[in-house]
């Protein structure tokens, strides 16, 4: 099911015949600046000064989330396509069966997929924070953070593309949209579901989870075992879901990112379980605890340093005795 994207968004059920008709396009510039990428372009930029804001609570720096950034938005951006057209891959066949490379690197057309980009980042990260020298989990424990603020803050393109929405309801909070110029739909706000949720998340880690840590990855965990639940429901409500080449189960067609978020639920929950047995409490295993350890030792004067002997004392000059005369 599909909107039109150059016709109104309502919501009558709560304002009545209020309408709201954004362009998608910003600025008509070559392939056109789209608000879409406006609004990811301003998660990303909060996502980065709040985890700039926090490094220093784990044990990292400002230059550490500028280093890493660098790698990481160009390669998340090319995962999130490859990973949106691995699951579409027949829109993007030519009438021989081949396939249409110019298509399938016009991501200014759209198609992007966020699972692809949190993929992306995990591999990213773990490898730079090897290079680095870095503690992994300190740094995943940060970037979940930064993530939900990216993808509560990113949603929003969805409402202005008219896209991620749900089946049909009658709720006071249904969203209109025009199918065409005389039908409309009354649909789940399911982006609006998704940013609120991502926000809910992001204040129980900053306010409860990073304050309780006990081991490093521990927010991370619990990101993965909070955003896979909800998007497991999420996903089940939405009409635009990318499916697993057609393969069923119990007779229903399997929705990749719910399939996903089960398996990441379990895996982070297993993790979560073990390393909590391992590190039942205290902050002795975090990086950002060993490291304030080492700088205060390198601080600290050797007990085994003797003392500069004092500087040997001149004795006093003999007096002069009087000439004889």
């Amino acid at each position: 099911m599909y909107a039109r994207s150059d016709m109104p968004i309502s919501f009558p059920g709560l304002f009545g015949d209020w309408e709201f008709n954004p362009s998608t396009v910003a600025v008509n510039i070559g392939n056109g600046i789209r608000w879409y990428g406006i609004i990811i372009c301003l998660g990303l930029i909060l996502a980065v000064l709040f985890c700039c804001r926090r490094a220093k609570d784990y044990g990292l720096t400002e230059d550490n989330v500028y280093d890493m950034i660098i790698w990481q938005i160009p390669l998340c951006i090319i995962g999130a396509r490859i990973y949106y057209v691995l699951f579409y891959l027949d829109l993007y066949r030519t009438a021989d069966g081949g396939l249409d490379v110019g298509r399938m690197v016009a991501i200014w057309d759209g198609g992007l997929a966020i699972y692809g980009a949190v993929i992306t980042a995990y591999i990213v990260l773990k490898i730079f924070c090897k290079k680095k020298g870095l503690s992994f989990g300190a740094f995943a424990d940060l970037g979940v953070m930064g993530l939900l603020i990216g993808q509560a803050v990113g949603r929003w393109g969805n409402f202005v593309n008219r896209e991620a929405f749900g089946g049909e309801t009658t709720v006071p909070w249904r969203m209109r949209l025009w199918t065409s110029t005389t039908e409309f739909i009354e649909v789940h706000p399911t982006f609006l579901y998704e940013s609120l949720w991502n926000l809910v998340g992001l204040l129980l880690i900053v306010f409860v989870i990073a304050k309780a840590r006990t081991f490093d990855g521990e927010s991370a965990c619990f990101y993965f075992i909070w955003y896979g639940i909800g998007r497991t429901w999420i996903e089940g409500m939405r009409t635009d879901s990318l499916y697993l080449f057609g393969w069923k189960l119990f007779g229903q067609p399997v929705r990749v990112s719910q399939l996903l978020s089960v398996l990441l639920v379990a895996a982070a929950l297993a993790v979560l379980v073990v390393n909590k047995r391992k590190y039942p409490h205290g902050r002795e295993a975090l990086f950002v605890t060993k490291k304030a350890a080492l700088e205060a030792q390198a601080l600290k004067p050797s007990e085994e340093q003797e003392p500069a002997p004092a500087e040997a004392a001149v004795p006093d000059a003999a007096p002069e005795e009087p000439n004889g005369k």
